[in-house]
C-alpha cells in the first residue's frame, strides 16, 4: 500500500463506504489528507461510519452521502450532489456490490445483481466524467473479483430472464460486465488524464455476502470463512490503485494483489466489449458526449 502518499488538496467519493472495504479505504485516503465523500445506502449505517472514521481520523475532510447504486434516479441524484459540493474530482471509486440471494428487481425493473454491482457504477462513472476530466489527472477504480474468470456471458440473458438465476453466476457476471465496460472506458478516455482500472480485492470477509444464503452457499462460505482477508488488508489494493504515483498513467488494466493480471477473455474482446458498452449506455440512458 502506498502509505506514505499525501493526497491533501485531493477529492474522492467511495461508493459502499459504511462498511467493509469501503470503509477501511475511505479511513486510509482520509489519513492521507484527503477529502472524501462515503457513499451509504443506509444513513443510521453511514452516520456510524462516519463517527468511527472521526475517531480515527480526527482531522478529516468527510462528506456523507446516502444513495442506493441500484437505482438510477439515487445515483443521479448522488451524482448532482458530489456536482454542486465538490469543485474538482481526483479520485472515483466504485466499491459499492453486492451477491443477491435470489433474482429480484430493482426500483427500475432491472435484476438487482447487474443493477447494483455494474450499472449503477456505470452511470455514476459517465456522470461524473466531466468532473474527473476537468480535475485530471483523476483515476476511476472499480472493485471487481475473481468471480469474474470464469463467469458466462449470455447477452439476450443478462438479467437471468430465461436461465436459472444462480448467486455466484449472476455475482460473476456482474463483474465481468464491470471488466469489460472499464477497459472499453479507459480505450475511450485515452490521452485526455483519466484512467480506468479495475481489482480483485482478495476474497474478503465483508457484508457483500447474503446474510441468510441457499443452503450450499453457506456450506461454501463457512469453508472460505478461515481462510478470508480483514477489510483492512482487503482494501491494500484499491488504496494502491487510487494513490500510487506509480500508476499516474497506467489505464485498462486488472489488478490481482496490486498487480496487473489476466482478465476473462471475453472482457479483453473487443467484439464484445463494444456489445458489453452498447448495453450498458442504452439501459442507463447516458454515453459519452
Amino acid at each position: 500500500m502506498a502509505q506514505n502518499v499525501d493526497m491533501s488538496g485531493k477529492s474522492c467519493v467511495v461508493t459502499g463506504a459504511n462498511s467493509g472495504i469501503g470503509k477501511e479505504t475511505a479511513l486510509e485516503l482520509a489519513k492521507m489528507g484527503a477529502r472524501v465523500a462515503l457513499v451509504c445506502r443506509n444513513p443510521q449505517k453511514g452516520e456510524a461510519a462516519l463517527a468511527d472514521i472521526r475517531r480515527e481520523a480526527p482531522t478529516a475532510q468527510l462528506d456523507l452521502m446516502i444513495a442506493d447504486t441500484s437505482s438510477f434516479a439515487s445515483v443521479r441524484g448522488l451524482a448532482a450532489q458530489i456536482r454542486e459540493n465538490y469543485s474538482r474530482l481526483d479520485v472515483l471509486i466504485n466499491n459499492a456490490g453486492a451477491a443477491v440471494p435470489m433474482r429480484a428487481l430493482s426500483a427500475d425493473g432491472i435484476e438487482m445483481t447487474v443493477a447494483g454491482n455494474h450499472l449503477g457504477a456505470a452511470l455514476l462513472t459517465l456522470l461524473l466524467l466531466d468532473l474527473l476530466k476537468a480535475s485530471a489527472p483523476a483515476r476511476i477504480i472499480s472493485v471487481s473479483s475473481e468471480a469474474q474468470r470464469n463467469a458466462k456471458l449470455d447477452m439476450n440473458d443478462l438479467q437471468f430472464e430465461r436461465r436459472q438465476y444462480r448467486t455466484l453466476a449472476a455475482y460473476g457476471q456482474s463483474k465481468l460486465l464491470m471488466n469489460a465496460f472499464t477497459f472499453e472506458l479507459a480505450r475511450r478516455l485515452a490521452g485526455i488524464g483519466v484512467t480506468a482500472n479495475c481489482l480483485h480485492p482478495g476474497v474478503v470477509r465483508t457484508n457483500i455476502w447474503p446474510s441468510n444464503p441457499p443452503l450450499l452457499f453457506k456450506i461454501i462460505l463457512g469453508a472460505m470463512k478461515p481462510f478470508m482477508l480483514d477489510s483492512k488488508k482487503g482494501a491494500e489494493v484499491t488504496i494502491f490503485l487510487a494513490t500510487s504515483p506509480d500508476l499516474a498513467n497506467v489505464t485498462g488494466k486488472y489488478f490481482v494483489k496490486s498487480k496487473v493480471a489476466p482478465s476473462n477473455p471475453l472482457a479483453r474482446d473487443p467484439k464484445v466489449s463494444e456489445e458489453i458498452w452498447q448495453w450498458t449506455t442504452k439501459t442507463i440512458g447516458v454515453s459519452l458526449s
